[in-house]
């Protein structure tokens, strides 16, 4: 699969979805949908409580429990371990008759990028679950102002003398994207796997036990912004968003911070091109511009995905929807119906060059064996 095609695929629904209403799938067309009165619906979220999943989450639970029929409570719990596969696993094993729409899962590219690259821990399959929802997202690396400093503008050449410890949920997970960018720019970053959230990243970076992070859009606007705030961090660059054409531009939510490509074409030896650039730009299109997905189980029945779908749709058409979600989520698509689907096969397809050079990344850097 040729990456400029998924590129502009991707590229093109998003700005799509950006800037148009996203219309009714055929079974909300239908008129059809649940009574979910007196119900529970439980919003299963595979990582700890402490990072962007859970901030996207806890900030649609209230809506979506508004905008579903009967209004039920939605209660959002948390099955963290193994990368978010524990809980991605149980929810495959999931049978929509028993729950009947009051069981769905929140997905993030960290439950992705395993289902990519072929981890023998993945025992789901994205093709039998049913997306609702699909919203894109950003991501910033950031320093503590003593290293942030010694960056010349946008080069940060300065930085390779400095041993960077990182808290990070895995090498194959959404982490591998700001892994395989500070490579690229040669610095020294050695991970400490085994976190259950960015959230525990972000705590160990406060407590002075990493000098290097990364957070999605959301987490970093809750818990970051305020660290910035105080100057006990400092933006280091933004991974960027896709244009129309494909090409990597500011993200809309952080104009002022330069991009991760900004960033690289200004420091020696860091190269926006070539088998590596593409690699690292797959898998950060994979993973950000359709990060957080919102999905029932299999089996689910037309009325409800017309049900949720509709609810989301309603959730987007508040007056207030723009303002409160970019505080809490960021500029980004939220995609419902068709652009949610055609978010979700851009999430889960990647050029097989891309995964093979990543497969092999990840056995000579890091010793994990994917086969």
């Amino acid at each position: 699969m040729d990456l400029k095609n998924i590129t502009r695929r991707v590229a093109g629904a998003f700005i799509a979805a950006a800037t148009t209403a996203t219309l009714a799938t055929g079974a909300f067309a239908d008129g059809h949908g649940m009574d979910m009165s007196g119900k529970t619906v439980e919003w299963i979220i595979p990582f700890s409580e402490t990072g962007g999943s859970a901030k996207w989450a806890n900030f649609y639970a209230p809506l979506l429990s508004e905008a579903l029929p009967g209004q039920p409570t939605v209660v959002v719990k948390f099955m963290p371990g193994a990368g978010s596969t524990k809980g991605a696993n149980w929810f495959q094993k999931q049978k929509f008759e028993d729950s009947e729409g009051t069981v769905i899962f929140g997905s993030s590219g960290s439950t992705q990028f395993p289902y990519l690259l072929g981890d023998p821990r993945v025992r789901y399959e994205y093709g039998d679950w049913n997306v609702v929802l699909a919203s894109g997202t950003g991501g910033v690396a950031y320093l503590p102002p003593e290293l942030a400093k010694e960056m010349d503008g946008n080069d940060a050449s300065a930085l390779r003398d400095t041993d960077f410890i990182y808290g990070s949920q895995g090498a194959t997970r959404l982490d591998l994207v700001p892994l395989l960018a500070w490579e690229m720019l040669g610095l020294n970053v050695e991970p400490v796997f085994g976190i259950k959230g960015r959230g525990d990243g972000r705590l160990m970076f406060e407590r002075g036990e990493a000098n290097i992070d990364y957070q999605t859009s959301s987490s970093y606007l809750k818990g970051v912004t305020p660290l910035v705030e105080e100057g006990t961090a400092v933006p280091m660059m933004s991974w960027g968003a896709l244009d129309a054409d494909g090409d990597i531009v500011r993200d809309p939510t952080f104009p002022d911070m330069p991009t991760f490509k900004e960033v690289c074409d200004a420091t020696d030896g860091c190269e926006s091109s070539g088998e590596k650039w593409e690699a690292w730009k797959a898998f950060f299109i994979a993973g950000f511009p359709a990060q957080k997905m919102v999905f029932l189980p299999a089996g689910a029945s037309k009325d409800a995905i017309a049900t949720y779908t509709k609810a989301f749709e309603k959730i987007k058409a508040r007056d207030d929807f723009a303002d409160i979600s970019a505080k809490r989520l960021g500029k980004y698509p939220q995609m419902t119906g068709d652009k949610a689907a055609g978010a979700l096969s851009s999430a889960t397809e990647v050029p097989q060059e891309a995964k093979d050079f990543v497969i092999g990344w990840l056995k000579e850097r890091y010793g994990v064996s994917l086969k």
